[in-house]
Order: structure tokens, then sequence, then C-alpha cells
């Protein structure tokens, strides 16, 4: 069934005028500054409201971003799935789980947190989770917030409530953010920002209508690595870029030519329907639920969903990319449940000015980038390399590391003045800073919306590829000019009683 997305945008836009006029008449009376707060006219002083929804896994360290825990969180040791798909996959995770720990031991992490000034940018106001024995272990950290398994009930509910981080499984992202900000909430959510185009978009106009703030976390934005590739970068240190190869060694999670295991009874501290929200009606199973929900297609977005918002930040950044003309995807075997486990996607963007047309390969998983000839042995190829008609450099992901190759070259190098503004690196304090000032955060949703688009229009080009069709996109309109499947694509149907 083709939908009619132009009638709905009309539709939702009338709807935010809308509430945007009822915002505006608010704000002519006099009211308490926390009100004010909730509009998007904080007052500098005051201690900003934040509420977490989906905390149990990722969105536990986004509330501790903000404002350390009043009773330290121990993470139960626990694997991320119930059974293994495989037992290659068991032990790759558990060899990923052995390193992380190797790295950051928790003890060394609450040394840390007791050796420095405790953190409290905002105050946590209020938790929301679907599943309060996942999240258990962070409600208690946090004792005097509010605790919710709806976070609709809890955003109608709590009137005091500023701003929300969001970090749920990637389909409901767009509607949790569209909900708060039709409130008047500050918004910030995990990457990807979207799981579709049409929702990329329709954040961006919510956001800017409702005159909210809003942040997108992939961390390395807000890092001085990826503002030194920037300028590197623009500053010409190899020249008018054509070519750029991304590669991510994800996903370790399960992906490919799958099927969705049989479902098992719901865990009686589980909504399993709020879990699913704007998903199609399917059975449980706990090898989904909190971590593997990533390859499947209708809650993730694959290894480049995931890791595409750290990688690709930068050179779309740096390369000022905004609509891609063509796409094209070249994927191994996958199951209409799953993405695949590895991919190669092409995209073609357009001449910008003075710089010429780039054409972006993003590779994953077992499909690796061509390695450059001028690269030493016993280097690693790196997760971004910029091919230019003076040379060629390499970043690492998140936009560390940047570095002419061969390494003779970068010894002769002078890296260019900063001139990209500068912050003190940590991308919470840069959202909350944003919202006591009424000003734009760094990786807002105009600037985090055009990343997530490109990235959802990769997902649309792998499901087109078994018709071996390279994508031509009209960004401009929001439409591909020669498939209409791919059109319908562009988004999908909720399920009833969930909107955007």
């Amino acid at each position: 069934m083709k939908k009619d997305f132009q009638k709905e945008r009309q539709n939702l836009s009338r709807r935010g005028f809308l509430g945007t006029m009822g915002l505006a008449s608010a704000t002519l009376t006099i009211v308490p500054s926390n009100v004010l707060a909730g509009r998007g006219i904080p007052q500098p002083s005051d201690m900003i409201n934040v509420a977490g929804i989906g905390i149990g896994a990722r969105g536990a360290s986004n509330l501790q971003g903000i404002a350390d825990p009043d009773v330290p969180i121990v993470r139960p040791q626990r694997s991320n799935t119930g059974q293994p798909y495989t037992a290659q996959q068991l032990a790759e995770q558990a060899a990923r789980q052995q390193q992380m720990q190797a790295q950051q031991p928790q003890q060394q992490q609450q040394a840390a947190q007791q050796q420095r000034a405790p953190k409290r940018l905002g105050n946590i106001y209020a938790l929301c989770d679907v599943d309060l024995d996942f999240s258990a272990h962070v409600i208690k950290g946090y004792p005097k917030a509010k605790v919710y398994q709806d976070f609709r009930k809890m955003l109608d509910t709590e009137k005091e409530i500023d701003a929300i981080t969001i970090g749920t499984p990637d389909h409901m992202h767009a509607p949790i953010a569209a909900y708060a900000m039709k409130m008047g909430k500050h918004v910030y959510v995990e990457k990807p920002i979207c799981k579709t185009v049409f929702e990329s978009r329709e954040l961006r106009r919510i956001a800017k209508e409702m005159n909210v703030v809003t942040q997108m976390g992939n961390q390395g934005h807000a890092t001085e690595g990826t503002r030194q590739t920037v300028e590197m970068v623009q500053s010409g240190a190899v020249g008018k870029i054509t070519r750029v190869d991304a590669y991510t060694g994800a996903p370790s999670w399960p992906q490919g030519d799958l099927q969705r295991p049989a479902g098992v009874p719901v865990p009686s501290t589980l909504d399993w329907d709020l879990w699913l929200g704007c998903a199609p009606v399917k059975p449980y199973h706990p090898d989904i639920c909190h971590f593997n929900w990533r390859g499947l297609q209708d809650y993730g977005t694959g290894a480049m969903g995931d890791w595409g918002s750290h990688i690709l930040d930068a050179p779309i950044w740096a390369l000022e990319l905004k609509y891609p003309t063509k796409i094209h995807a070249c994927p191994t075997r996958f199951s209409d449940e799953f993405w695949p486990a590895c991919e190669f996607i092409t995209y073609e963007f357009p001449a910008r000015g003075a710089n010429p047309p780039v054409t972006l390969t993003w590779y994953d998983g077992q499909l690796k980038p061509p390695r450059p000839d001028v690269l030493e042995d016993g280097r690693n190829v790196d997760a971004v390399t910029y091919y230019g008609d003076k040379g060629i450099m390499m970043s690492g992901s998140r936009g560390s590391g940047s570095t002419l190759i061969p390494e003779s070259a970068m010894l002769k190098y002078t890296r260019p003045t900063p001139w990209i503004k500068r912050g003190s690196g940590d991308i919470y304090e840069d959202w909350i800073i944003a919202i006591k000032n009424n000003t734009k955060s760094s990786n807002d949703f105009e600037h985090s919306g055009n990343l997530g688009e490109i990235m959802a229009l990769a997902s649309i080009a792998v499901k087109m590829a078994p018709k071996n069709i390279t994508l031509e996109y009209d960004g401009e309109n929001m439409r591909f000019t020669n498939s209409d499947e791919a059109n319908d694509l562009l988004h999908y149907e909720y399920r009833r009683g969930w909107t955007l």
C-alpha cells in the first residue's frame, strides 16, 4: 500500500502549528520559571528536571552523563541475551565482555568517580522503563526519582519534567521524541535519531516548530578529535576529496539469513506490548529484547544504524554532505526478519560549490575496504579513509586520531589553527547548557537529522538489493525517481494507536 507522505506532513504541520500557538499564548502570562523551562525559555540558574526513558542499558549511561547516581549503580553480571543463536556468537560475545571488563573494570570507574567532583548537570526527576527488573539496578541508583513503565503516562502526569533522554531500541526513538517535543520538552536521543527517512524529516520539523533544544547521542561529535578531523579536511590537508571509505567490524549481534526464535512466556516485570510500541505484534523471546534487537528489521537499524552515527559523522560534517543522488547496496544473504551480516553501500554525493562530487562507500562485518597503497606494512586501515587529489588521510571512529598516510607525510604536516568552536567535550553538558541559554546544541536534530537520513537511506537500499538497483534520490522532494517500491520504504505504517 502506497503512503501519501506529503498529505501526512501537511496534517502534522497543522497540528504542530496549533500546538506552537498554544505555547506562545502560554508564555505571555506570568508563570514560574520551571514552567518556562518546559517551554524552551529556561532560567540560567535553574536545575533542569530530566526524565530518562529506556534506562536499563545504554540509557543508564545517559543518566550518569547528566548526574551521578545517589547510590552507586552496580551493573549485574549477565549476558545481553537469553540463549545464544550459535556457540560461535556466544564465544565472541564472551570475549568482547572480557575485553571491556579488562579495559574498564567497574572498580576503576567507581574509584575515578570518587576522585572527581560530583556531576550534577541536571536533576534526575523521573525514570521510565518497560522492564522494571532489567532496569532495577538503575532505579536503585536514583531513589528520589519517580518511576513509570509508560512514557506517555509519565509525561502526561509529571508536569515538572523539562527534558528527556531516550535510550530505547531504535524503532521507538522517533515516536517518543515527537511525543515529548509536542509537549515542549527538550530531547536527547541515543543514536540513531530515526529508523526511517520520514521520521528524520518530521523530527526536524517538530523541533523547529516547538523551539526545543535537541541532541543526538553520538558522543564523538563533541570531542576534540572530530573537530581536528573536520579542520584537517576543510583546510585542504589532502586537497579536493573525491572518495571516502568507511568501515566497522560490527555487527557483534546476530544478523543474516536467520529466523526469529519461537516465542516464550513474557516475564511479569516486562510490558511487552509497550516494548513493541509502534512495531508489529510478534512473540517475545529474551534473545531479542535487550541487545540483539539491533539486528532485527522491526526494531533495529543494523551495523549502519549502530555505528554509522559514530563513523560517518566526521566525513559528512567535514565535506558538508547532504542528499546523495544515488545509493546502491551489496549485502550478503539476509531474511525478512534480520539485516544482513555484511554489506557495502555506495553513496554518490553531488558537487558542493567548489568541492567535487564524492563517492562514499560503507563496509561492515567481514567486508572490508581496499587497503591504501601508501599505508605501511603493519598498520591497520582505520575507520575512515579520505582520498584527495593531494594525498590520503585516515581517522578513527568518532573522528579520533586523524593522520596523513604514510607516516612520513604526517611528520611534515602542521595542523591548522583551530577555528571550530570548542566546548568541554561533554555532549551532555553541551545539551544542558543549550537548554539553559535557549540556544542550539552542537548536534541538534537539524544537524544529526541529516546524518540520520543518510543512514536510513542505506536501509532502503539494502531492502532493494535483491533487485540489483541503484536508487536515484531527489532529496529536496524526499523521493526516489526510479522506484515506487523504494518510495514506499521511506516510512512504514505504525501499529494502531501509535503516531509520529
